[in-house]
């Protein structure tokens, strides 16, 4: 089997820095409003969209077939994976809906629109928030996946961050009324999160975050004691889940040499997929110059730090599940010795779903758009996260954007979660997009839309129950095109 990561040379780096890498060179001259003014903007934004009209999610009849949409994706992803994806997106609505990005995107575009506009997500659904370790070395709750970052309607991300909550709800078994509770939260939390973002000075709102442990030990006397053990556990574990123990987990010794692990298909070294017609030698070498060239996207004192690593090793991994069939490496480095090791992550980066819907991005690189997003949204970012283009032998370009693989990052378990710990994690997930957006946005025009009252919220718990609805028609969808074999699905990797 011919390798993607051999069909490569590498597209310097810097032409993704320079204006002519962008779709639009200059910037539009910014316009400063008084607060009072942009408070009337906002106001305008509900009279000509009412609040309570986000309510409504009413399919047309020339919708899409999600499973056609599914394919089209398909079609620029690594064949032998996609049946993979298909699988894990099987195993129940919930996962079937984490993959169905492109599906909610193509329904949102005919939703109404506030016209107030973000840096989106694009995916901004519950497993897509998590914590991960700061620069500081802080444990920060923020967003941690933005392939499908993209600017767009605020109410975008919401509406997909309720819809994920109403379908994980709906996984757990929790009742009508413990849903309804849930989903009232993400509105809540969202709305009077950016209410107070509205009255703070643009330092203020940059420099906020979420720090997971004062945040537990705030919530610890609210909870119950069996949910504070689990929350504890969990970050216990998530401060192990670095570089080092991804060193002992994913790699091995061969010839007194470390490599990573062979676990096919999810893992598969580099030397299991190159073709016998081109040496190993030398796509390791053109490797190593594709790291060159990506570490000019860093910041000065990061090329430093990472030109101390040497490169080792690399091996396709598959990951996620939205995800799954696009080319994602990880790229084994070592420091002063055998005892100080980096991955990276190497993670193709294809056009957002949200750009036929809500306009192209001005990223020529898909790789930059999602690191450019990243670095707008989230607190603080990963500080070996850059960007890349690769020039492959069969003349194709591809995109990718690089980070650390494993940085204290955790995630929420959500199997198992009582409705009341569901509760709380709907008002740190809304919390944490309302800060998000209210860096890129304009967040007093934002606030004003939104209002005191609870019609917003209300809104999106309408719209999450009926859009759960339509998932799990979805989900039926492609489980019949498994059955009658238009498609083929792989499960249980």
């Amino acid at each position: 089997m011919a390798v993607d990561i051999s069909r490569l040379s590498s597209v310097g780096a810097n032409e993704a820095e320079a204006p002519s890498a962008r779709r639009y060179t200059r910037s539009p001259k910014a316009v400063h409003l008084t607060p009072e003014e942009r408070g009337q903007r906002g106001r305008a934004a509900r009279a000509e969209v009412p609040r309570a009209s986000h309510a409504v999610f009413d399919p047309t009849a020339v919708r899409p077939d999600p499973v056609e949409l599914l394919e089209g994706q398909a079609a620029t992803r690594v064949p032998d994976l996609v049946p993979i994806r298909y699988g894990r997106m099987l195993v129940s609505p919930f996962t079937f809906f984490r993959g169905a990005a492109l599906i909610q995107a193509a329904d949102l575009s005919s939703t109404p629109r506030s016209g107030l506009i973000v840096q989106l997500c694009g995916d901004a659904h519950l497993m897509n928030f998590g914590a991960f370790g700061s620069p500081e070395r802080r444990l920060l709750f923020d967003i941690n996946d933005f392939d499908e970052t993209n600017p767009g309607p605020f109410e975008w991300d919401i509406k997909r961050l309720g819809a994920s909550f109403e379908v994980a709800a709906r996984d757990e078994g929790y009742g009508t009324k413990d849903r309804r509770a849930v989903l009232l939260e993400v509105g809540r939390s969202y709305r009077e999160a950016m209410a107070g973002f509205a009255g703070m000075r643009n330092l203020d709102v940059w420099y906020s975050s979420l720090d997971v442990e004062r945040l537990l030990a705030d919530l610890r006397a609210g909870m119950p004691k069996s949910a504070v053990k689990r929350a504890e556990a969990n970050l216990a574990k998530t401060r192990t889940r670095d570089s080092m123990q991804a060193y002992g987990k994913l790699t091995h010794e061969v010839d007194g040499q470390r490599r990573i692990i062979s676990d096919p298909p999810l893992i598969v070294p580099i030397e299991d997929l190159v073709g016998t017609d081109v040496p190993v030698d030398a796509v390791l070498d053109e490797i190593r110059k594709i790291i060159r060239d990506y570490r000019r996207t860093l910041e000065t004192d990061r090329k430093h730090l990472l030109s101390q690593f040497e490169f080792v090793h690399l091996a396709r991994k598959v990951v996620g599940v939205g995800s799954v069939g696009t080319r994602a490496w990880i790229a084994l480095m070592l420091g002063r010795d055998a005892q100080d090791p980096l991955f990276l992550q190497v993670k193709e980066a294809q056009a957002s779903v949200l750009e036929s819907f809500s306009g192209r991005s001005e990223y020529t690189n898909s790789g930059q758009r999602v690191v450019a997003g990243q670095r707008l949204m989230q607190a603080a970012s990963d500080i070996f996260l850059g960007w890349q283009r690769i020039t492959g032998l069969d003349g194709l370009v591809r995109d990718f954007y690089l980070r650390q693989l494993r940085d204290w990052k955790g995630s929420a378990v959500i199997e198992g979660m009582p409705p009341k710990t569901m509760k709380l994690y709907a008002q740190m997930c809304g919390w944490t997009l309302a800060r998000a957006h209210a860096r890129s946005g304009d967040r007093i025009a934002i606030a004003a839309y939104l209002g005191n009252s609870s019609v917003f919220d209300e809104a999106i718990a309408d719209f999450s129950a009926a859009y759960a609805d339509q998932n799990e028609s979805d989900y039926a969808v492609l489980r019949d095109a498994v059955t009658n074999g238009r498609i083929t699905a792989q499960t249980g990797l």
